[in-house]
């Protein structure tokens, strides 16, 4: 048995440059993601013309985006796993390497078989990112900033979306570029931020609360010593010591039979909780946000030169939700909020969706109305992920993390795309407009069950809200 004061040091550090090193390290993928997502949804309408090269149907633009999720889906699983086994540092540069290589290689397209294919690989590296990144950020922030952290990490996605927009009003632009030669610069282009934040997240370390749960107490007490000798001297303040102390035994590696009984016997009212909210924002968010450019160029004639400058007010929004209300979850508390935001958007699409049906939108109303939804639904997304790594112990936390968001995209992301795009095809607002219904419902259902069975963790220890499986004694374990 080891005795360990890393989380408590950890949680009482005074934010400083080094935490912003592990944001820029860590965080500014999310910007890559939002990037190349968008550009794909701003190029639905592109590649489905023939002088694009691939000339990809309505239902395969749909397919494309159904191959991204599945790998993200498949992705998140194995990496996640490996995570959990090999440490955060690891697997966080493997999996932005995969999704560079992926995503360079998809402006090599030049069949649609290709393009799946390396939509699939992108997804599988973001799949792993989501579940390494997630977990590495919540076990190096202090716990009393833990939420507005987390929802300005996911949340960046959205600054990569707005940028990713505006590109696509050059790239798309054929009086600059060829039909079949700007959308491939924009996948390029994207490979340029990559490097830069790969070169940065070599310097971030390994996550300490791993260690000390590898059998690493030594290791883990040494770097959070350098740790606290850089926060510091950066900030000039000298720091208290701390008495809060954790007993860890050394464990073997936790197989899935171990995860499985762990969220199914000993946690099963926080597993129908992420599952709840995973399957809520991931229908909502990939059913509208993949086909946009399909519904505003089928319904309002909008060209695919044109469509970037209809996202950019969407990706605005959606940033500006984890901004503004990011504080929120840490001080008004993660039940009410999670609700609120829930609950709220499903409520916003509904109406959206009315107003749709009745014809009674332009296409620039009714792209007002998707920001204000993603507004609240932005915010409630990202504090999914910061649920589900914060309410199961650290040894299955990424494993956690890429199980609900298997579930909850395979779900809503693999299904949704596909079934909007087929909705889309149809021509027929109504039915377009019962899939926005039944993305509301699905939101406010995860709404209901967080304000019924929600966890309350604002501001407190990731230890004291779910404690390691290596603290309990081994026979219990």
């Amino acid at each position: 048995m080891t005795t360990t004061d890393v989380p408590a040091r950890m949680d009482r550090l005074p934010w400083s440059r080094w935490h912003w090193t592990v944001l820029i390290g860590l965080g500014t993928v999310w910007i890559l993601d939002g990037l190349e997502v968008t550009i794909v949804g701003a190029l639905g309408e592109r590649l489905t013309d023939p002088g694009s090269g691939l000339h990809l149907t309505e239902t395969e633009v749909g397919l494309a985006a159904s191959c991204y999720v599945i790998g993200a889906v498949l992705g998140s699983l194995g990496f996640g796993y490996l995570t959990d086994r090999l440490g955060r540092k690891k697997l966080f540069l493997v999996t932005l390497a995969l999704y560079l290589a992926a995503t360079v290689l998809t402006a090599f397209s030049f069949n649609p078989i290709w393009f799946f294919a390396m939509r699939f690989l992108t997804g599988a590296g973001v799949g792993g990112e989501y579940a390494a990144i997630n977990s590495a950020i919540d076990e190096l922030v202090p716990a009393r900033l833990r939420g507005r952290v987390d929802l300005l990490v996911n949340g960046s996605y959205w600054l990569g979306a707005g940028a990713g927009a505006a590109l696509t009003l050059l790239l798309l632009n054929p009086a600059l570029f060829a039909e079949n030669l700007g959308w491939r610069l924009a996948f390029g282009l994207g490979a340029v931020l990559g490097v830069g934040i790969l070169l940065v997240r070599r310097t971030v370390p390994e996550s300490p609360r791993w260690l000390f749960t590898h059998g690493r107490a030594k290791e883990a007490d040494r770097l959070v010593g350098e740790i606290e000798e850089q926060v510091s001297a950066q900030t000039g303040q000298k720091l208290e010591p701390v008495h809060d102390t954790i007993d860890v035994h050394e464990r073997d590696s936790n197989g899935f039979g171990v995860i499985g009984r762990t969220l199914v016997r000993k946690y099963p009212r926080r597993t129908l909780l992420g599952l709840g909210l995973f399957v809520g924002q991931a229908f909502l968010y990939n059913a509208v946000y993949f086909t946009q450019a399909l519904v505003l160029a089928k319904f309002f004639g909008i060209s695919g030169t044109s469509v970037g400058g209809f996202l950019i007010p969407l990706a605005a929004g959606s940033l500006l939700g984890p901004l503004v209300l990011g504080r929120l979850f840490d001080t008004v508390g993660r039940r009410a909020m999670i609700a609120a935001t829930y609950l709220g958007s499903g409520l916003l699409l509904v109406v959206t969706a009315v107003l749709f049906e009745q014809n009674l939108l332009s296409a620039w109303t009714l792209t007002i109305a998707w920001s204000v939804v993603f507004f609240l639904a932005s915010a409630g997304s990202s504090a999914a992920y910061l649920t589900v790594s914060e309410i199961f112990p650290l040894e299955i936390r990424a494993m956690a993390i890429a199980l609900f968001y298997s579930v909850g995209t395979g779900l809503g992301g693999i299904i949704g795309p596909v079934l909007f795009g087929s909705l889309v095809s149809t021509g027929s607002v109504a039915m377009v407009a019962i899939g926005y219904y039944l993305g509301a419902a699905v939101m406010m259902a995860g709404g209901v069950i967080e304000l019924f069975i929600g966890v309350e963790a604002a501001q407190k220890s990731l230890e004291d809200i779910a404690s390691p499986l290596s603290a309990e004694e081994p026979e219990a374990a």
